[in-house]
C-alpha cells in the first residue's frame, strides 16, 4: 500500500509507451479518480512522447522515468499498468517486485495487459511474483467490459435465461489486417501468432458470456478443446515480401511464419453436468474496413449479437477524395474511399474506459477486481492447449499433459505453414 489510508485518487504509471499504452490514455479521459503521472519505456524518447500525450489529454502531469525502479520509488505513483511487449513482460514484472521488496516504494496495485505471458511456465511465474507483492492485481481484458457486452449479457440472463434456461452457445471473434509493430509478427518474441495475440480476448469472452452473472467464472469447467491454426495470407510469397519490406529482415514469413488465422472450440461443463460450447476465431488476414470485434450468445428462446463495425455512423468518400492513409475512422483502417463505418469513440466501444475505471476503483479499495492474474493464467492455459491441439490435429481433454512445459512450435520458429 502507498500509505496507511487509501488515497482519494490513484496515481498511475505506465510500463510501456506504445500503441496499447496510448489507447489506455485515451480511456483515462473518462476515469474521474485517477491521474496518469508516469511512463517508463526502454526508449526514453518514446516514454517522453507518451507522457506528453497524457499531459495533452489533461489526464495527469505525467513525466518520463529513467527506470521502472525510479517510478516505483515515486510516492505519487500508486499503481502500475503493464502494457509493454510480451517478451518484456516477465522481466518488467521482476523489476517491479524487486523494487517493492527492496523497500524503495509502495504500490496499491498492478494491472497487466493481455496476454499475461507467452506460455504457462511464464504465466505461473507472473502469478508467483504477484503473490510475493501481496497487493491487488488485475488482468486487463477490455472486451468483457465493452458496454454492449455488459448490457447484452445482463439482459439476456435476466430475461431470456430466467424464463427458458441458461445459454448454451457463445461465439466470439476478433479480426483485422495485422499488427502495428514488428515484434507482434515474430513468434519467438510474441509467443506465437494470432492465436496468442488475440484469442486471449475471445476465449475469455465466450466463457464470460456463458457464466451466470454473480457466479464464479470457474463455475464453468473447460473439459475439451479443439484448436486449428493456419497462415492463410501472410506466408504467400508476395505478402511475405510486404511484411519484410515493412518490418525488416527479422520478419521473414517464407522461413519463420506465424499463424494468421486460428479457431478454437471449447467444451465447458456446468456444476450440474450440462454441456456448453464456446467457439472463437481470430485473424490477421481479415480484409474489411478495419478491426472487427463480434460476439454472439444463444439460448433456448433468445440470442444476442455484437459487431463493432455496426457502429451507427458511416461516411462515404468518392474516389476523387485524396488524403494520407491513417486510422481516423477505425482501428486498423484498410481504406480511405468508399462507404466506411466510423467507431466514434473506440476507447469506449472496445471496453477500455469501463475496464480502466473498474481497476482504478479496485485499487482504491472501492470494489473487488473482476479479473486477476489468476484469470490471466487460466487464459494462457487454454491458449497453450489450443496450440497443442492444433499441432496434434485432434481434440484434447483439458488440461492436457505437459501443459506447463509446452512452448508452441510457432514460438520456437519450427512451425511450417502449408
Amino acid at each position: 500500500m502507498s500509505g496507511n489510508h487509501a488515497p482519494s485518487r490513484l496515481g498511475v504509471g505506465f510500463v510501456g509507451s506504445g500503441f496499447n499504452a496510448r489507447f489506455h490514455m485515451q480511456a483515462f479521459q473518462a476515469v474521474r479518480d485517477a491521474d496518469v503521472r508516469g511512463v517508463w519505456s526502454p526508449n526514453l524518447e518514446h516514454a517522453s512522447s507518451a507522457a506528453a500525450l497524457a499531459r495533452s489529454l489533461d489526464i495527469g502531469t505525467a513525466k518520463a522515468y529513467a527506470s521502472i525502479r525510479d517510478m516505483v520509488a515515486d510516492p505519487s505513483i500508486d499503481a502500475l499498468w503493464l502494457t509493454g511487449p510480451n517478451h518484456s513482460r516477465l522481466e518488467n514484472m521482476e523489476e517491479i517486485v524487486h523494487a517493492v521488496e527492496s523497500g524503495v516504494g509502495r504500490l496499491r496495485g498492478i494491472a497487466c495487459e493481455k496476454p499475461l505471458a507467452r506460455n504457462v511456465a511464464e504465466a505461473k511465474r507472473m502469478v508467483a511474483l504477484m503473490q510475493r507483492c501481496g497487493i491487488a492485481h488485475g488482468y486487463l481484458e477490455n472486451q468483457v467490459f465493452a458496454p454492449q457486452i455488459i448490457a447484452g449479457r445482463t439482459r439476456l440472463w435476466a430475461r431470456g435465461a430466467a424464463s427458458s434456461g441458461r445459454p448454451y452457445l457463445a461465439r466470439a471473434s476478433e479480426e483485422h489486417s495485422g499488427p502495428h509493430a514488428p515484434w507482434f509478427w515474430r513468434g519467438e518474441l510474441q509467443g506465437g501468432g494470432v492465436l496468442n495475440d488475440m484469442m486471449c480476448h475471445s476465449v475469455l469472452l465466450v466463457r464470460h458470456l456463458l457464466t451466470q452473472p454473480g457466479a464464479a467464472r470457474t463455475s464453468l469447467r473447460p473439459v475439451r478443446i479443439t484448436g486449428h491454426i493456419a497462415s492463410l495470407k501472410w506466408a504467400r510469397a508476395p505478402y511475405a515480401a510486404q511484411l519484410t519490406a515493412a518490418f525488416g529482415r527479422e520478419v521473414d514469413y517464407t522461413k519463420r511464419p506465424s499463424e494468421d488465422f486460428a479457431s478454437v472450440t471449447i467444451e465447458f461443463e456446468t456444476p450440474d453436468g450440462q454441456l456448453l460450447i464456446g467457439e472463437a476465431s481470430t485473424s490477421w488476414s481479415f480484409v474489411g474496413p478495419g478491426l472487427r470485434l463480434s460476439a454472439e450468445l444463444l439460448g433456448p428462446e433468445y440470442s444476442m449479437s455484437w459487431n463493432t463495425l455496426n457502429s451507427g455512423l458511416n461516411l462515404f468518400f468518392s474516389r476523387e477524395v485524396r488524403g494520407a492513409s491513417g486510422e481516423d475512422l477505425v482501428e486498423k483502417q484498410n481504406a480511405e474511399v468508399g462507404s466506411m463505418p466510423v467507431v466514434a469513440s473506440e476507447a469506449a466501444a472496445y471496453g477500455y474506459e469501463n475496464e480502466d475505471r473498474h481497476f482504478v476503483r479496485a485499487f482504491l479499495g472501492k470494489e473487488e477486481p473482476q479479473l486477476t492474474f489468476d484469470d490471466g493464467l487460466e487464459v494462457v492455459s487454454l491458449l497453450m492447449a489450443a496450440y497443442q491441439s492444433a499441432e496434434l490435429g485432434r481434440t484434447l481433454d483439458f488440461p492436457p499433459p505437459g501443459l506447463d512445459a509446452f512452448v508452441p512450435a510457432v514460438a520456437q520458429g519450427a512451425w511450417k505453414a502449408r
